[in-house]
């Protein structure tokens, strides 16, 4: 028989036994109400229900920028909720996101790991934290770790189109806002509401779990606290750690020691780590009125996949990273009536610091960043379709590294951007129009040290400024019942960041030694995408398919060069092109066996070439994930195909990335109706142990993913 028919029949044979097993046990419940059955005993507990756990996140309201339902937005979004959370979480953030259409991730082993969205990453990505930017360094080098932990997150919401503009001349790739409860948004029904999830994952032995605790103190008053904590081991994959291409090298080397390499398989050298959170917070709750703070602290420490050295005379480098961020969040929303129905200001201060570690313990060099963000909207009445939101944006941060592997001299960034997106409505037509102008500051310190490694950094101070202008405008039509297309154009620009203007030095850490360029350019580029939406019925569809025409682009690649032992990676500018497509869908199947079928369909790819230098680096091949789900009564069953096909479209010194399948399950049970978030799950990702590396990360060639992890997990909230 076909695999896979085999595999939907292990899945109906999951779902069907035990609530088949229910029904024959359990007599028919004829009251549910509180006083119970005629004899007026209180009730047994009703038996969940899978679908009153599945909310159409289709009909959701995007909370990110303008609030409004996923179907009128103008591009692709994505709603990661908690019972989706509940299987994708992972150690890192991009990894948690990689699964989305037109995300992957960057892959720099299994805590450094952030979301790419439509081939874009690093500084074109804005990570938000509940609307803030993370303070963190995790957009400056890929072995950074973004300083938010999903465990923490309520729900996640992507953007990727010209709604990105509110957050930032920056989120040219798009948005990606973790949502949290940190400060209350509500006042719980009851005395106390809590939310908890423990998991277990057996690739990394990895432990993890989250609670918060919200309680009601009266007149409106609502204090909020949340701790988090994940412990894992060296990661288990399914094959060798180096890449066919380098186990040949390595065994064509006259050194005994290199030719060993080549049989280093099954766990992932140097890849444990730990993450601890804890979160305190305080609100006032009023209806639309909500005022609070909060303050955090998140600490981590993990190990970077080593970089194997092919050359007897080079040491590999083995970097752990252990750092720390404290941060403190106001939000305050103000109902003011009028043309102006609401004030929202969001603002957040970090400390952040963290140190690289070599395997002796000592420092090699460490990194620190203060600063922060605010944001303040006014959002407009509707008048006759017509609203919109305005505000201003603040955003300052102060980086200072030390030690021997110092790459970049102190610096500071500061940005000023005002904004607004207006919306009109006209019976079928929506209408959207934006413009964002910043202006940003970047100084950088004369840094003898830094200027000994050659080039004009750091011999004398350097200060710049750039004023660049976002515009984007967008029609989206209801065609049919239930059927939207969109068109939106957009102009963006952006300010080079601190690391592509300054660094010069090596980075032990992403295992490179990084050149900046303080004479490049703003980025700029002109974009058209067409979307459409098709959000109730049994069929629901989102697809975009989008281009982009930098006239100047600012990118990151391998000269070929090796110094202090580390290969070069240079910052360059130039004209690139970038286009692509993602699709997303589900349909119900109906009922058969007592199972209620239903199938799912992500797909989505990306090309870009840079003009003069060839295919741009880091590119995601095309992707097909294919699902089939079956849900009944207290059950849900899944089984998943992900293909992602080669990718041989290089960049120069980049190596070819082979295809692989991942086949992944998962089986939920949900045992009670009123408290249908109560969820235990059974899940098992790469069940055939396959070798899979991402063409994203630059460490593919000595960092696979993991291999095959079964996961157990259990969330409730009361």
């Amino acid at each position: 028989m076909h695999p896979t028919f085999l595999a939907a029949s292990a899945v109906a044979a999951v779902v069907s036994v035990p609530a088949a097993a229910q029904t024959a046990a359990q007599p028919a419940v004829t009251d549910t109400s509180a006083g119970g059955g005629a004899d007026g005993a209180a009730a047994d507990p009703v038996p969940g229900s899978a679908k009153q756990a599945h909310p159409d996140t289709d009909q959701a309201i995007i909370i990110t920028g303008v609030k409004r339902t996923a179907g009128d937005v103008l591009g692709g979004v994505s709603i990661v909720d908690k019972e989706q959370l509940q299987h994708d979480i992972r150690p890192s953030i991009g990894e948690t996101l990689a699964g989305q259409p037109g995300v992957t991730a960057s892959s720099f082993g299994p805590t450094a790991s952030r979301p790419i969205l439509r081939g874009l990453q690093g500084e074109r990505v804005r990570i938000l934290s509940d609307g803030i930017g993370t303070l963190d360094l995790s957009s400056s080098d890929p072995d950074h770790q973004v300083t938010i932990n999903p465990l923490t997150a309520e729900r996640i919401e992507v953007l990727r189109g010209p709604s990105a503009l509110l957050f930032g001349s920056s989120a040219i790739g798009g948005v990606v806002n973790v949502i949290d409860t940190r400060i209350p948004r509500h006042v719980p029904d009851g005395p106390v509401a809590v939310n908890a999830l423990v998991e277990y994952g057996s690739a990394a032995n990895e432990r993890s779990g989250n609670a918060s605790v919200d309680v009601p103190l009266g007149g409106h008053f609502v204090v909020h606290a949340d701790g988090a904590y994940t412990k894992y081991d060296d990661l288990e994959i399914g094959g060798h750690v180096l890449s066919k291409t380098l186990r040949e090298q390595a065994l064509a080397s006259p050194d005994p020691d290199i030719q060993t390499l080549a049989d280093l398989k099954d766990k992932l050298p140097n890849t444990a780590g730990t993450t601890a959170d804890v979160a305190g917070g305080v609100a006032y709750v009023d209806g639309d009125l909500n005022v609070g703070v909060s303050v955090s602290h998140h600490t981590f420490r993990y190990g970077v996949p080593i970089r194997f050295s092919l050359d007897p005379a080079e040491a590999a480098e083995q970097p752990t990273l252990d750092g720390r961020q404290t941060r403190a969040d106001a939000r305050v929303n103000i109902p003011i009536g009028g043309f102006f129905k609401i004030f929202e200001f969001r603002g957040g201060i970090s400390k952040y610091h963290h140190d690289e570690l070599a395997p002796d313990g000592s420092v090699g060099s460490s990194f620190r960043t203060k600063g922060g963000e605010m944001r303040a909207d006014v959002v407009q009445t509707d008048r006759g379709g017509w609203g919109g939101t305005s505000g201003v944006q603040y955003l300052e941060t102060h980086v200072r590294l030390a030690g021997d592997e110092k790459y970049l001299p102190d610096s500071t960034n500061r940005q000023l951007g005002f904004f607004t997106l207006q919306t009109l409505v006209h019976g079928p037509v929506r209408f959207e129009a934006g413009l964002r102008v910043e202006s940003a500051h970047l100084d950088a310190d004369e840094d003898p040290p830094i200027a000994a490694n050659g080039g004009p950094i750091g011999t004398v101070p350097l200060s710049l400024s750039f004023t660049p202008v976002t515009g984007s405008f967008g029609v989206n039509y209801e065609f049919t019942k239930d059927w939207r297309a969109g068109l939106s154009v957009s102009h963006n620009e952006r300010a080079p960041a601190i690391d592509e203007l300054f660094s010069q030095g090596p980075h032990g850490g992403s295992e490179s030694f990084n050149i900046g360029d303080p004479d490049l350019k703003k980025e700029a580029g002109n974009g058209i995408e067409f979307s459409v939406h098709h959000t109730t019925g049994p069929v629901h569809i989102q697809g975009s398919v989008y281009y982009s025409h930098f006239t100047n682009f600012i990118f990151q690649a391998p000269t070929g060069e090796v110094r202090d032992g580390l290969p070069v990676y240079a910052y360059s500018e130039g004209k690139a092109n970038y286009y692509g497509f993602e699709l997303q869908a589900d349909a119900k199947f109906g009922k058969a066996l007592g199972i209620d079928w239903g199938g799912e369909l992500v797909t989505d790819g990306v090309r870009a070439t840079i003009k003069g230098f060839g295919p741009a680096p880091l590119i995601p091949p095309l992707r097909i994930i294919g699902a089939l789900t079956g849900s009944r009564g207290q059950f849900d069953g899944r089984l998943e195909v992900e293909r992602d096909f080669a990718h041989n479209r290089t960049a120069p010194v980049e190596t070819d990335t082979d295809a692989f399948t991942l086949v992944n399950a998962s089986f939920d049970y949900h045992p009670f109706a009123a408290n249908p978030e109560l969820t235990l799950s059974l899940q098992g990702n790469n069940l055939f142990d396959v070798d899979a590396r991402r063409s994203t990360s630059i460490l593919k060639d000595f960092a696979p993913l993991g291999g095959r992890d079964i996961r157990l997990s259990a969330r409730v909230s009361f």
